[in-house]
């Protein structure tokens, strides 16, 4: 049957064989080059764009989100991880979730009880997100080099970026606002507005980012300052 036998053979042929493309969306590319230069070392076609949703996308049914265990666990208590991953299930019938990096880790964690890690990854898996483990990058290169070509090569499917059905509203717009901003993306734009409630706010107080906004370091809030600052030119 197809797509049932061993994955194995795919990363032990030799010479000259078809390769697989895999979509990339810009921001995991900015900040996962070591994932992006490995499924290039590996033969894989790279195509980066800016996704609404996901971070990989293999074929018109699946794609990706890679979060970093600590990464995973920040997004628990961000309360943004589940509706993330509802609208990439509704835009993809394979949706899948990626945890990169020793996972006994969560044991050691002050701010949160391993029991809401197993539950939120057992509620997601009943709501069909399948989720993956991978203990390091190299782990991640190999199964999404293994994957794509599996859906590409041996099932015949072709990477296709499915449009996310925007909702019309005020949360929404101001949402769009802030992640179109260099390197902030949906998530921080979202941590923004409940930091400082207002677009505007958070743009008065950019500044502060670094302090008040997990993951918003001094290299986002420079760039972001020249867009805002600088005038515009021709």
């Amino acid at each position: 049957m197809s797509g049932t036998e061993t994955l194995i053979p795919y990363l032990r042929e030799t010479g000259k064989v078809e390769q697989p493309t895999i979509i990339v969306d810009s921001r995991e590319a900015n900040t996962a080059p070591k994932i992006i230069k490995g499924l290039k070392e590996h033969g894989a076609e790279i195509s980066i764009r800016v996704l609404e949703k996901g971070d990989y996308i293999i074929s018109d049914l699946c794609a990706f989100e890679r979060k970093t265990v600590h990464d995973f666990v920040y997004t628990l208590t961000r309360r943004y991880l589940f509706e993330q991953l509802f609208k990439l299930k509704e835009i993809y019938v394979k949706p899948f979730m990626i945890i990169e990096g020793y996972l006994p880790i969560i044991y050691k964690f002050s701010k949160i009880q391993p029991a809401s890690v197993w539950g939120a990854m057992f509620a997601l898996a009943k709501q069909g997100i399948y989720m993956i483990h991978t203990n390091s990058y190299k782990e991640t290169i190999d199964f999404l080099y293994t994957a794509a070509r599996q859906e590409q090569i041996v099932e015949k499917r072709i990477p296709v970026v499915h449009p996310v059905k925007k909702i019309e509203t005020l949360t929404e717009a101001q949402i769009f606002f802030l992640a179109s901003l260099p390197n902030i993306g949906r998530e921080k734009a979202i941590a923004l507005l409940e930091s400082y409630q207002a677009p505007l706010n958070a743009l008065i107080n950019v500044d502060r980012w670094s302090k008040d906004v997990h993951g918003l370091g001094p290299k986002i809030t420079e760039k972001v300052k020249r867009v805002i600052h600088e005038p515009y030119e021709k």
